[in-house]
Parts: C-alpha cells; sequence; structure tokens
C-alpha cells in the first residue's frame, strides 16, 4: 500500500505577532508544497528528528483512532519533498504536519478524512515543533485560501475561511523576496516581542491596535479589488512590524533600496540578528526591475494562493 497527501505552505498578510495578544491575523495558503509519501514496510531512518516528530503524530492519530476501535500500532515508511523553504515563516512545520496526519489517518483506516478532523489532529502535532501556536498556519495548510483568524482564549479560537481571493490584477504585482534565513527561530521572536511589551505596554498596545486596524483594511482592500488601498497596507504593516522590533537592518536595507519599484513587508516571526525571513512586495513599477532583481542577486519566490489546502494525490 502507497499513500501520499500533499499540503501548501502559508503566508501571513497581516497580523504576525499580534495575533499572540487577541487580534486578527489575515493569512493565505501558498502553492508551495510539502509532499509525504507512506508505504506498509519498516521505516528507513534517515533524519533522527523527523521520525520523532513523525512517530509523535502516529502516537496522536493511533489515540484518537483508539477511541473509537481497537488498533495496534504497525510499520510503515515514509518519504518526504518539499517546495516550501526553511527558516522563512512560510508554515514548512505546519504543512508537515498536516500532510503527516491526513496521510497517517489514511494508512491505519483506509479512507480520506474530513478536513476538520485533519486541522484538530494537526494542531496537536504542531505544538511538538511551536510548544502552543497560535493554529492559524495549520488552518491554513488545511482548509487552503485566505483565513481570517483569531484566539479569544486557549479554549476559543475563531478561524475563518474566507470564500473570496486576492483578485488577479493584485496578486499579478505580488513576489516573494527572501531577505535571509532567520537566526532566531519562532518562539525567541515572540519572547522578543514579548519583553519589549513588558518594557513598555502602552507604546506597544498602540502599535498592536494599529496593526489590527490594518488587517483588517487589507480584507477590504481585497474585497473591494482596491490596488492602491492594498499597497498602503503594505506599507503601513511594515511601519508597525519595524515599531514591534522583528526587521534587522539589512532587511531594511533591502526595502529602502526598493522604494522606486514599489513596497513591501515582512512577512512572518521576522528575525533581528541578520536576515527576517520573507518579504512579501508589492511591484508597482516593473520599469527596471527584473534587471534590479538580477543585479541585486535577489532570491524571488512566486506569489500564488492555493485553495485546495491538504490533497490526496
Amino acid at each position: 500500500m502507497k499513500i501520499t497527501y500533499s499540503a501548501p505552505g502559508k503566508i501571513i498578510l497581516s497580523g504576525e505577532h499580534s495575533v499572540v495578544y487577541g487580534k486578527p491575523a489575515f493569512v493565505t495558503a501558498v502553492n508551495l508544497r510539502l509532499t509525504v509519501t507512506l508505504q506498509d514496510r519498516k521505516p528507513n531512518i534517515k533524519d533522527k528528528k523527523i521520525h520523532e516528530a513523525v512517530m509523535k503524530i502516529e502516537e496522536i492519530i493511533v489515540k484518537y483512532l483508539q477511541k473509537k476501535t481497537q488498533l495496534k500500532r504497525k510499520p510503515f515508511s515514509y518519504e518526504y519533498k518539499s517546495d516550501i523553504p526553511l527558516g522563512r515563516g512560510m508554515g514548512s512545520s505546519a504543512a508537515f504536519c498536516v500532510a503527516t496526519v491526513a496521510a497517517v489517518l489514511h494508512f491505519y483506516t483506509g479512507q480520506e478524512h474530513d478536513k476538520q478532523v485533519i486541522n484538530a489532529l494537526a494542531y496537536q502535532g504542531e505544538k511538538y515543533f511551536h510548544g502552543m501556536p497560535s493554529g492559524v498556519d495549520v488552518s491554513a495548510s488545511c482548509f487552503g485560501g485566505l483565513i481570517f483568524y483569531r484566539k479569544e482564549f486557549e479554549f476559543l479560537k475563531n478561524i475563518s475561511a474566507l470564500n473570496f481571493k486576492i483578485p488577479k490584477k493584485i496578486q499579478d504585482h505580488l513576489v516573494l523576496i527572501d531577505s535571509g534565513q532567520t537566526i532566531e527561530n519562532t518562539g525567541q521572536m515572540v519572547s522578543h516581542v514579548g519583553k519589549r511589551y513588558n518594557e513598555n505596554p502602552k507604546l506597544m498596545e498602540t502599535v498592536l491596535y494599529n496593526i489590527e486596524k490594518i488587517t483588517k483594511r487589507m480584507v477590504v482592500s481585497i474585497v473591494k479589488e482596491d490596488v492602491k488601498m492594498f499597497a498602503d497596507t503594505l506599507s503601513q504593516n511594515q511601519t508597525e512590524l519595524e515599531h514591534l522590533g522583528i526587521v534587522s537592518k539589512e532587511t531594511k536595507k533591502i526595502l529602502e533600496s526598493l522604494v522606486p519599484f514599489g513596497t513591501g513587508k515582512v512577512t512572518g516571526a521576522g528575525g533581528i540578528s541578520e536576515g527576517s525571513g520573507l518579504i512579501l512586495f508589492y511591484v508597482k513599477n516593473r520599469v527596471g526591475w527584473e534587471d534590479y532583481a538580477v543585479k541585486r542577486k535577489l532570491t524571488l519566490l512566486p506569489f500564488e494562493q492555493d485553495f485546495k489546502g491538504v490533497t490526496h494525490i
């Protein structure tokens, strides 16, 4: 028996870090995917960390299924392939959890499962990587499309899968620019913002409030297909992220150099020592853009929304 599932990465359009403080996050799944193939034979362990993660997910699923029927664990091999760059805030660990959960569920039951079930179990698996994740990365990877997310309490999370998409006249101008891998991981960046919050809560509350307004305005810009409003929200967003202290000097220099061509923002947890991960950039002026990108040796990734979510191949 051979089972293959694929799950997409994600981009935070607006709301990174503020989502930890009860503000909304606006996220889209993107068509860079991770694929896992399972077969019913003994595993060939090449990476101990990956093996431990797979075994943890299997344990979660077996416990879930044992509530409904008697079940014994059985061996399987696994193989992963991924287009999602690591350490860039694109939800590679969430895609790993979603695809693995879907595949292991199918392996044990012989059938596909509802995405709500996959989402809930993948969230438990994501805790292996991030301790207490928001859940938005897993939801975007599982369901695909645009997600509007807000965590009111740990036991109350509002996850809305939106029934519209970024219009072509906006999407065609978007590109992802790699500012460099972050030295800090997500947990360290969350702690960094938390420290700044404790040092100056009044200022940080203002920043978080501004990000919430920008997030909502971005949603409106997409619904109205308002190109100028969308580009403005990127610029405003970047300003507030700099106030949060999650953008490195090197990344600021990259964005400053790109002003003649458009506007952008860091997407994801950010980074302060070297790179800050990916930049979501709106190319307003294409004259000389491609030549400049080549001259500066910018690493570009295509921006393409994904609407399928986790998929059985």
